[in-house]
C-alpha cells in the first residue's frame, strides 16, 4: 500500500510538473506574437458616400477599381437599380453574410485574438468572425465554399527582434453572392476570388493597424491592393455593441447576370 501511495503521489507530481512545463513553454511561446489586444475601429475618413473598400475614396466608380468592361456594366446596373429602390448587386441588405472582403470594412469594432495555431478576427455584424489558421497546415484538397472563405496565415519577424510583427494571409474557397461594398462594386460571379493580406501594426504609430488587402479576381484586369486602417480604442474596457440585421422590403428586386 505504501508503494502504491508513493507511486500515486509521484504520478501526480509528474503530471503537475508537466503542466507547469507546458504552461511555461506556452507563455514563452506567446512572447513571440504581437500584442493586438483591444478594440479596433475603422479609421474615419470624410467621404461623400458611406465607407467603401478603399477607405480613401468614395464608393461606386469613385473607387477606381480596375474592373473589366463587363463588370463595369454590372456596377453601373447596380447603382441604377439602387437609385429606384432596389438592392443592386448587394444582397447582404437582406441580412445575408457579406463575406470577404466586405467583412473587413470595420462598420463596427473589431477584436483580434492571437493564438499560436489560429488568429481570430471577431466582427459582430452580419459576419461574426474570421478564423485564420497559422499552424503550418497546407490547403485542403477540397474546401467547402463559404462567404468568409478559408484562410491560412504565416507569421513574419520583419525587423529581426525575435517577435512576429506581420501576419501574411491568403484566403480562398468562396461562395456568393458577394460584393466589395453597399454600392454593389462587384466580384466575379464565379467566386474564384483570392485575397492576400499583410496585417501589421504601424511602426510610427502603434495605435494604427494596417490590413493591406490584394484582390485577385476575374472581374479585375489586374490585382487590386488597398490599405485598410484601423484605430485602437484606448479604453481598456470598451463597449462591444451587437447588431442583428432584419429583412427589409424593397420596391424592385436585385437583378444579377451570369457572365461567362
Amino acid at each position: 500500500m505504501l508503494d502504491r501511495s508513493w507511486a500515486a503521489a509521484g504520478a501526480v507530481a509528474l503530471a503537475a510538473a508537466l503542466m507547469m512545463t507546458i504552461g511555461g513553454a506556452q507563455a514563452a511561446d506567446d512572447t513571440k506574437y504581437p500584442d493586438w489586444k483591444g478594440q479596433w475601429g475603422r479609421m474615419p475618413v470624410r467621404l461623400p458616400t458611406q465607407p467603401s473598400h478603399d477607405q480613401t475614396k468614395p464608393w461606386g466608380f469613385g473607387q477606381q477599381a480596375p474592373l473589366t468592361p463587363e463588370y463595369q456594366t454590372v456596377l453601373a446596373e447596380s447603382i441604377a437599380d439602387q437609385a429606384i429602390g432596389g438592392l443592386g448587386n448587394f444582397p447582404t441588405t437582406l441580412g445575408r453574410a457579406a463575406g470577404m472582403p466586405n467583412m473587413m470594412m470595420g462598420f463596427g469594432p473589431l477584436e483580434l485574438v492571437v493564438t499560436p495555431d489560429t488568429t481570430y478576427i471577431l466582427i459582430g455584424w452580419h459576419d461574426h468572425y474570421r478564423r485564420i489558421f497559422t499552424d503550418g497546415r497546407d490547403w485542403p484538397k477540397d474546401i467547402e465554399p463559404t462567404f468568409s472563405g478559408y484562410s491560412i496565415g504565416r507569421w513574419i519577424d520583419e525587423d529581426g527582434d525575435g517577435r512576429y510583427d506581420v501576419l501574411e494571409v491568403e484566403t480562398r474557397g468562396f461562395k456568393g453572392p458577394r460584393a466589395y461594398d453597399e454600392a454593389g462594386l462587384p466580384l466575379h460571379f464565379d467566386n474564384q476570388s483570392i485575397f492576400k493580406e499583410r496585417i501589421y501594426r504601424d511602426k510610427a504609430d502603434p495605435n494604427i493597424l494596417h490590413d493591406e488587402i490584394t484582390t485577385i479576381d476575374h472581374a479585375l484586369t489586374r490585382p487590386w491592393t488597398v490599405d485598410k486602417r484601423y484605430v485602437h480604442n484606448p479604453n481598456p474596457h470598451p463597449h462591444w455593441p451587437s447588431f442583428t440585421l432584419s429583412r427589409t422590403t424593397h420596391r424592385s428586386p436585385s437583378a444579377r447576370k451570369t457572365i461567362s
